[in-house]
């Protein structure tokens, strides 16, 4: 799969001013409302089971989402407004402050067990999710200022292993083996979709394969007993085993309508463990069953719907790499987390996209689904011929 037939520059030309009259408003009517509105849906879902999880009470995490989401809103809304051409040349030093926030955890992060965030009052800021989105963003900006010929060539890969690999090791340091993962996955997805040549992925996957054996070696317990609890569950019931053998049995207990809102047995008698953050998909199967999970699952599928076909419209490399890799990113969320609850991945610390606590997540979140309107409102005037800046 190459993308090598759509323009490589982003242009000094206007976008929707092309011809003039380019507006605020304008800008505005050319967000996809649709896409809007499932992502407001997706929250309201969040809102509605964290309630639940604290009992019927706002407090204290409900009311918290709430405000994270209309600041998130707001940041969403400005994102998107911005012409295109400003976040092509923001595009490396965000990845800069991302990496240097990524180097501050290691002097002042904070959490239990595991360095991650850097408290900032108001917020505990978790800068590996940050780093998500401005490593889609530097990736696309690089791969959009290749020249075709030069794609295949290997000596053009090591900016972005380096690009890649400074971040995953700092994450990996904390240690997040989940959202240093995703970050792997996320710079593959993305090279990939810029038109390097599959053979070389397959290189890569041969050296991951001959190195499993020295990953597994550096490892924490914790995390091995993660691996080894996801192939048998039943080894060790109520200690590593606990959280997916409890998931399942809040899964498999909600039915086809599940046992109502605030009516869920494991969660609210507390036999699921952080049912308000990794967890919350399988209490919201106990109380709205099968048939709420469809629901919910509907709603995430079809916010990635839109912004593939958004991306189908894009008319360079940088708008269509941002859209494509920040949906990925939002597909990566969503179906690591639902595996893990299910049983089928190892339990690790990936939230349920829009729906779980967290404010860093949920804004991070809305910053991508900023840019991913930007980069469709502009797709088709900013970023549609091939002068380069100046």
């Amino acid at each position: 799969m190459r993308m090598t037939s759509f323009p490589r520059r982003i242009t000094q030309s206007a976008g929707p001013a092309a011809g003039g009259g380019d507006t605020i408003w304008r800008r505005l009517r050319s967000m996809n409302w649709l896409l809007v509105s499932l992502i407001i849906v997706a929250a309201c879902i969040g809102f509605t089971v964290l309630y639940s999880a604290a009992d019927g009470s706002w407090q204290p995490w409900a009311m918290r989402q709430v405000i994270r989401f209309c600041l998130g809103f707001a940041l969403m809304l400005t994102i998107a407004l911005v012409d295109l051409r400003i976040w092509w040349r923001l595009a490396y030093p965000i990845y800069g402050i991302a990496l240097a926030l990524l180097v501050l955890v290691e002097v002042i992060g904070v959490g239990e067990g595991s360095h991650r965030w850097i408290a900032l009052g108001f917020l505990n800021l978790q800068p590996s999710e940050v780093m998500k989105v401005a490593l889609v963003l530097s990736l696309a900006r690089y791969f959009n200022d290749l020249d075709e010929n030069q794609i295949d060539r290997l000596v053009v890969m090591i900016p972005p292993l380096l690009l890649t690999a400074l971040p995953a090791a700092l994450v990996l340091r904390q240690p997040d083996l989940g959202t240093a993962t995703i970050l792997v996955a996320l710079a593959a997805a993305v090279a990939f979709l810029a038109g390097l040549a599959w053979w070389k992925f397959a290189l890569g996957a041969a050296a991951v394969a001959a190195a499993a054996p020295i990953t597994w070696s550096m490892l924490h317990d914790y995390q091995r007993d993660r691996v080894l609890t996801f192939i048998d569950p039943g080894r060790d019931p109520l200690g590593s085993g606990y959280h997916i053998l409890q998931s399942k049995i809040a899964l498999g207990s909600g039915g086809l309508f599940g046992k109502g809102f605030i009516g869920g047995t494991q969660s609210q008698l507390n036999f699921l463990p952080e049912k308000h953050t990794d967890f919350i998909f399988a209490m919201m199967a106990e109380e709205f069953g099968f048939a709420g999970s469809i629901f919910m699952l509907s709603v995430l599928v079809g916010i990635m719907v839109f912004c593939f076909l958004m991306a189908m419209r894009s008319t360079s490399v940088f708008s269509r790499l941002i859209i494509l890799g920040l949906s990925l990113n939002f597909f990566f969320y969503a179906f690591i987390n639902m595996a893990m609850v299910m049983g089928l991945m190892p339990v690790v610390g990936v939230p349920l996209p829009m729906i779980s606590y967290g404010g860093t997540a949920m804004l991070t979140l809305m910053i991508g689904f900023g840019l991913i309107q930007s980069a469709s409102i502009h797709r088709g005037g900013v970023a549609s011929q091939r002068v380069k800046f100046g």
